[in-house]
């Protein structure tokens, strides 16, 4: 049986929690009269990324929930031994949970090409580095909800010059990649920005590489 940790729930494990765990997700998705938008499908062994939208029935109308999932399997029969949930609840309940992290940081993990100038750039908050990592109609899509995305170098520009105006950059501790060539998953803790130090804190994001090789799209989930 799975290991399943959720931004809300935390970790679920055992077959009897598993089981009412799915139990009551499955009520609470028709409740909501849930649709399922697939973005990105992400496979390496042995791990594998999936993102989604979840449209679905809020308290002021329909809203969108981008939605991110990480397995790790077993390599020789694929059995899932751990699944991980990436969402904001920002979208569902009107604020930000602070999840501890689900991954320990990884010592060995180098991203290549425009994916680790992209990260260099955020953790020292060099702005023009970042901008110039994204395609010219390159968008970053933030985690609060479906409609939070900056597209092209100026709205961009406005996105991050606030973010990193206290001093520095935003630190991440790097705990698991996975790249296909097109696209990579991070999955990380956030535990800085600028000077000011932050209850580590899980997120994923996938950074898909455009025809140019710079950064086509950055999405990010987290809680």
């Amino acid at each position: 049986m799975p290991e399943l940790h959720h931004p809300v729930r935390g970790r679920i494990k055992g077959e009897t929690a598993f089981r009412r765990f799915v139990t009551d997700t499955t009520s609470w998705l028709a409740e909501r009269n849930v649709e399922v938008e697939h973005v990105n499908f992400l496979i390496t062994e042995p791990r594998r990324v999936e993102e989604v939208v979840l449209h679905l029935d809020g308290d002021g109308g329909r809203v969108g929930l981008p939605f991110a999932l990480a397995c790790d399997h077993e390599e020789e029969d694929e059995r899932i031994v751990e699944l991980r949930l990436y969402f904001s609840t920002w979208p569902l309940t009107g604020r930000h949970e602070n999840r501890p992290p689900l991954l320990q940081p990884a010592r060995d993990i180098h991203e290549p090409d425009v994916i680790g100038e992209y990260q260099r750039a955020l953790a020292t908050g060099d702005v023009e580095a970042i901008l110039a990592a994204f395609e010219p109609d390159g968008y970053m899509h933030e985690a609060a909800g479906d409609g939070d995305v900056h597209r092209g170098t100026d709205e961009l520009r406005a996105h991050y010059e606030p973010l990193l105006s206290d001093g520095g950059g935003i630190s991440l501790e790097h705990c698991a990649v996975i790249d296909d060539g097109r696209a990579c998953a991070l999955e990380y803790n956030v535990v800085a920005r600028g000077r000011t130090e932050l209850p580590p804190q899980a997120g994923l994001a996938v950074y898909v590489r455009g025809d140019s090789g710079k950064l086509a799209a950055a999405r990010i989930y987290g809680a």
